[in-house]
């Protein structure tokens, strides 16, 4: 039950691009080219950036909001992916300890800020890429990364690295079943039984990923991603694409959060 849980939860992103909220009605190419800038912005910062990344939070906080996506599940998705940022900048603080920034009494290390500035650039980032995903698909994605030029065996292999996770988790459900069936008082719960399970699920995913490709080709996959639905880049998208790149980009250039500290502390 525990992995048929994940597999319902796996797929409810592409489930949410389902909505027809306007982010959702979109051009793909449009929110993915903006998710790109964002991400550049973002990432365009010094290690020590802690004040000028605060302004980019207004971007999830707008898409969450006009979307109609559930903030707690993104947030539960942030924080399954949290351990991998943390443990990038945990040792930070040891190796950086001069101080850098003095709040009062207090004096926060280079390694602290440089930290904190790892943990606010996941946070951006991670949730930027769930909103895309939630609001266009992976297929979407997918579909929007080919028609902007990515080579074609990219994009394709891309998408069925996707599929082939859901393959994974499913037949893993069946041989966890089928194992929890033929047993009891808790025979079977070493480690040799589970490697050989592993074993198996491996080669049963691969056999089943090969008749889906058969399927496929006899349905006359030719190795193009095609839409659901043609695109057609509007008014609207370039509207979308021109704001939020001037945003961004103003975000970048001016540290809104320095000018109102410095404008209140002059006053």
């Amino acid at each position: 039950m525990d992995i048929s849980r994940t597999l319902f939860d796996l797929g409810r992103l592409d489930r949410l691009a389902y909505k027809k909220s306007p982010i959702h009605r979109l051009d793909p190419r449009a929110k993915l080219l903006v998710t790109l800038i964002f991400l550049i912005t973002v990432l365009s910062f010094n290690r020590y950036a802690i004040t000028g990344l605060i302004p980019f939070f207004f971007y999830p906080a707008v898409l969450v909001t006009m979307a109609d996506l559930p903030p707690g599940y993104l947030a539960k998705k942030l924080l399954l992916a949290a351990p991998f940022a943390i443990l990038v900048g945990a040792a930070n603080p040891c190796f950086e300890p001069a101080p850098l920034v003095s709040l009062g009494p207090v004096s926060l290390s280079a390694g602290w800020i440089s930290f904190a500035s790892i943990i606010l650039r996941f946070t951006l980032t991670v949730s930027a890429a769930l909103i895309l995903i939630a609001t266009t698909g992976f297929h979407g994605v997918c579909v929007a990364l080919r028609r902007i030029g990515t080579p074609g065996p990219m994009t394709v292999q891309l998408l069925l690295a996707y599929r082939y996770l859901f393959i994974l988790v499913e037949e893993g459900a069946r041989m966890v079943r089928a194992r929890s069936l033929r047993t009891f008082a808790r025979r079977g719960e070493g480690l040799t039984p589970y490697a050989s399970l592993l074993g198996h699920l491996l080669l049963r995913t691969i056999a089943r990923a090969r008749r889906i490709h058969q399927a496929m080709l006899a349905r006359g996959f030719s190795g193009e991603l095609h839409g659901s639905a043609p695109l057609r880049f509007t008014t609207r998208d370039a509207a979308y694409l021109g704001g939020w790149i001037t945003i961004l980009i103003f975000f970048r250039l001016v540290n809104l959060p320095l000018l109102l500290g410095n404008w209140l502390t002059a006053g």
